[in-house]
C-alpha cells in the first residue's frame, strides 16, 4: 500500500474517533478516561498518517512523544503541536486499569480544538501531496 492511501485511511479513523469526541462533550455522560482516550486516539491516527505520509514506517506504540520525535527526524515542524503529548495518559492500557489517568484537568473544548488541530494539519498535507503530479 502507498504512504499516501495508508495515510488516508488512518485519518479516516482519526476522523471517526473526532466524531465520537463531538458527542462525548457531556461528562455526566462519559467519563474522562472514555472521552480522553477518543481524543488520544485520534491524534495517534493522525500522526501515524503523517509519517506514513512520508514513507516512515512508525512503531506500534501509543506514545504521542515518540511519534512527534520521529516526524521531527524527518524535518518535520511538530512544535505546535507538542502539547497534544498529554493525552497520551487516556492511550490504550489506561482502559484497561481502575484508576482514571492522573491529569490536572480535561477540558473537553481544548481537547477537541486540540485534536482537530493535527487532523486537519496532516489532512492538508495528504490532500496536498495527492494533487501533486
Amino acid at each position: 500500500m502507498s504512504g499516501h492511501k495508508e495515510a488516508q485511511e488512518m485519518l479516516l479513523m482519526a476522523r471517526r474517533d473526532l466524531k465520537a469526541l463531538g458527542h462525548m462533550r457531556d461528562p455526566a455522560l462519559f467519563d474522562d478516561a472514555i472521552f480522553g482516550f477518543h481524543a488520544q486516539q485520534a491524534i495517534e491516527k493522525a500522526l501515524k498518517a503523517w509519517l506514513s505520509l512520508r514513507r516512515r514506517r512508525y512503531p506500534l506504540t501509543h506514545s504521542l512523544r515518540a511519534l512527534l520525535t520521529l516526524l521531527e527526524e524527518e524535518g518535520c515542524g511538530v512544535g505546535r503541536f507538542m502539547d497534544v503529548v498529554r493525552y497520551s495518559v487516556f492511550a490504550v492500557q489506561f482502559r484497561y486499569e481502575e484508576a482514571v489517568p492522573e491529569v490536572e484537568s480535561l477540558d473537553r473544548e481544548v481537547a477537541i480544538a486540540d485534536a482537530t488541530a493535527v487532523v486537519e494539519h496532516v489532512e492538508r498535507l495528504v490532500g496536498a501531496a495527492g494533487s501533486s503530479p
